[in-house]
């Protein structure tokens, strides 16, 4: 390892794009530059190396990769080197290299532990094999970058599906999922560290080892992660609709510690625009899975993301999904309008939909979206819930903000604080009466600590 006291010029920037499993790719090249003895600075005018991991999911995280370096390459002192990661250039290294010359180094999407010679490299250059993806295998060194009271856990890389839409597959590989003894290793070694919340991500969680020919892999994993005697919080995130089987409820009912929350992506629900899309489920398929999720979990939490503007889609399909979302009480609903990207099968599609048209579509959904968790939330107002408390508000010190398991970090809304006098420290489990809402955040007060068994308190969950 080199020594911190030898090396000069040993201060980097990190700039993370795109999802969860960007970061935690992410969290790995800082942990190796760490560990190397380069120091992190969060200023971009001070750092040696200016590293960008990118996402090329849609066109709009192209042009926030191309906006970032850009935004780097004025910022940056004079003898800083830029170094660019993931899947931009992967799939668009030309591209890179024709409107950024002076890049110092490349790294492919799978290429992520060849940081260091990113770094050290005395010429410019790059590291991209045909690795489109990266799991970590070995004893990697990884510095969790979210709050330390939570952090993801990439369980698998890649995508079997072949949905109209989307590019995953091309841009991913294939699924790849690690083996349940990796998992239980970086679960525990995140327990110790002293993470309370881990939030296990794939691109479908619902598919893990199908690669190995498994069946029932994710309910076989979790319930081996519940043989573990701590207290914790396990988020999942990303379940399709057709992978939430009776074996998974059970799981999910069998523990409190499993958050009552799924993601699950529909993103339509008129049974023409599924089979168009390349959905495997069916609208009554959707309906039924959402009567026994909340039969089996009355309180589960049920995010979904929904498109609109696909190629075809009629005013009278876009008014079923409408009334699908004023009609069932969706908790979170991300709503995107369909992007056309050249490498998916849905480019090739007759009656794309005007840009114009897409857009107000978006915002009738938003809005009936928006008028329904209104509703639900209101109706929360006066009960009492477990949260952890986070931290300071955002927008104010005089304000803290908090979550349940029923709220995801980073995309789901959370509790304003503001009567905070009984925290006593955050990343800690207290119990929240909601006083009032917003739009999406509900506001609370502080009523004290809850016991030394989070999530078995038979409070109510919002």
């Amino acid at each position: 390892m080199l020594n911190r006291n030898v090396l000069s010029n040993n201060k980097f920037h990190f700039t993370s794009l795109g999802c969860a499993r960007n970061l935690v790719d992410s969290e790995v090249m800082i942990g190796i530059l760490l560990k190397a003895g380069y120091e992190i600075t969060p200023e971009p005018k001070e750092a040696d190396f200016l590293v960008v991991n990118t996402c090329a999911f849609l066109e709009s995280s192209r042009k926030e990769g191309f906006d970032t370096i850009r935004e780097l390459f004025a910022l940056k002192k004079e003898s800083a080197k830029i170094i660019i990661a993931g899947c931009m250039v992967q799939k668009h290294r030309g591209e890179l290299k024709e409107a950024f010359p002076e890049i110092h180094y490349m790294l492919g999407s799978g290429d992520v532990e060849k940081i260091l010679e990113a770094v050290t490299a005395g010429e410019s250059g790059e590291a991209v094999t045909s690795a489109k993806s990266y799991l970590e295998w070995g004893e990697v060194p990884r510095m969790v970058s979210t709050p330390k009271h939570y952090a993801y856990l990439k369980i698998a890389e890649g995508c079997k599906k072949r949905c109209a839409f989307c590019i995953i597959p091309t841009i991913k590989g294939p699924l790849q999922s690690k083996t349940n003894e990796r998992v239980l290793k970086e679960f525990n070694a995140l327990l110790s560290q002293g993470v309370f919340e881990v939030i296990l991500i794939a691109q479908d969680l619902g598919d893990y080892g199908k690669d190995r020919k498994e069946k029932g892999a994710l309910a076989a994993l979790l319930r081996e992660m519940l043989q573990v005697k701590k207290d914790f919080w396990l988020r999942l995130l990303y379940l399709y609709p057709d992978e939430i089987d009776d074996e998974l409820i059970a799981v999910m009912k069998s523990d409190p510690r499993i958050c009552p929350y799924l993601d699950m992506p529909m993103q339509h629900i008129n049974n023409e625009m599924l089979k168009a899309m390349h959905r495997t489920t069916s609208k009554e398929e959707i309906l039924a899975i959402l009567a026994k999720l909340r039969k089996e979990i009355p309180h589960v939490s049920i995010r979904t993301s929904l498109m609109v503007g696909f190629p075809g889609e009629t005013e009278e399909q876009f008014a079923e999904m409408v009334d699908f979302v004023k009609k069932f009480a969706l908790d979170n609903v991300g709503i995107f309008k369909f992007s056309l990207e050249k490498e998916a099968y849905a480019a090739r599609l007759p009656n794309q939909i005007p840009e114009e048209v897409k857009q107000k579509r978006f915002e009738i959904l938003a809005a009936a979206q928006l008028k329904a968790v209104r509703k639900r939330m209101k109706g929360a107002i006066g009960t009492k819930v477990i949260a952890i408390v986070e931290g300071f508000h955002p927008e104010s010190q005089m304000l803290l903000k908090a979550r349940t398991q029923r709220q995801c970090p980073d995309i789901d809304g959370h509790i304003i604080i503001n009567d905070g006098r009984k925290v006593q420290e955050f990343g800690r489990l207290y119990e929240v009466e909601i006083t009032d809402s917003t739009d999406y955040d509900f506001i609370g007060r502080v009523l004290g600590p809850v016991g030394a068994k989070p999530g078995r308190n038979k409070l109510a969950f919002v």
